[in-house]
């Protein structure tokens, strides 16, 4: 018997979920949740925070973070609560961002969420775009993708290399290969329906989604699959100065290059072998 939408993907073989804790959690309030990986963001997870809890997003979304082993204090328990967070998670597994991205979305199909929502924690993203998100999800879209490229859409102080690499190769590439029109393609701040990311065809559960093939893969299955898929106008901020990133200047970039070109190729596409008849 299928008692949530995790238990479908369980019909796979090479099915897994990276190990994680949880270290606390709260009754589920509403049917969509908003998904935050973070690791050693120090005041830029709390600036996040507060923003969301002065818009009173927390009656729109459960919003759930999923830590990747933070040393530097931020992420204390009783902080997390007064800002309603709903739920913190601790990967536990090896891997990076894909890791992390796992095990949220294995507790939260778990709890039968409808609408999944991303947003990365360095308070880049403005979430006044969350409410949109939710409604188009709603609306019975698939996939919505925030974008500061589109019309209403907003990109301040994007490094010069970033948005060419984003504008000419990264989103165009993925267009191409998905047959959808992408415009901001590395964007964590994003949407799913529950119906995607448990999909048997998708089968994002899968040890080969460890650092940042995730997000290149969805943006190319999605579409290839007839997934509905859109995007709205977002706001993405890059403060002045040093950038907060993950990625690392050329080594990051290199392979970031490396996993849109497996994913535009189909190379995570899931081999037919391993659906168990």
């Amino acid at each position: 018997m299928i008692n949530s939408n995790l238990d479908k993907l369980k019909l796979y073989k090479n099915f897994y979920i990276p190990e994680y804790k949880v270290l606390f959690s709260s009754e589920k309030s509403n049917n969509s949740c908003l998904v935050i990986p973070v690791i050693n963001e120090g005041n830029r997870i709390h600036e996040l925070l507060e923003k969301i809890a002065s818009l009173e997003l927390n009656k729109l979304v459960d919003v759930i973070i999923v830590d990747g082993g933070s040393t530097d204090g931020s992420l204390e328990e009783n902080y997390l609560k007064s800002q309603n967070v709903n739920s913190l998670l601790l990967k536990t597994a090896k891997g990076k961002l894909s890791t992390q991205l796992l095990c949220a979305y294995a507790y939260v199909l778990e709890k039968n969420y409808k609408n999944i929502l991303t947003i990365d924690g360095n308070n880049k993203d403005d979430p006044k775009s969350i409410s949109l998100i939710v409604d188009k999800l709603n609306e019975g879209y698939d996939f919505v993708q925030a974008s500061r490229f589109i019309d209403g859409g907003e990109a301040v102080n994007t490094p010069k290399s970033r948005d060419f690499a984003i504008r000419y190769i990264h989103a165009p590439v993925l267009s191409c290969f998905s047959g959808f029109h992408w415009t901001d393609t590395t964007q964590g701040f994003r949407g799913y329906s529950s119906k995607l990311l448990s999909s048997p065809e998708v089968a994002i559960f899968r040890k080969e989604f460890s650092c940042y093939e995730l997000l290149a893969y969805l943006s190319y299955i999605a579409p290839k699959l007839n997934f509905k898929c859109i995007e709205i106008p977002s706001k993405r901020v890059y403060p002045k100065g040093a950038v907060p990133t993950k990625i690392s200047s050329f080594k990051g970039n290199l392979e970031l290059l490396k996993v849109l070109f497996k994913a535009s190729f189909g190379k995570y596409n899931l081999d037919k072998k391993d659906i168990i008849k």
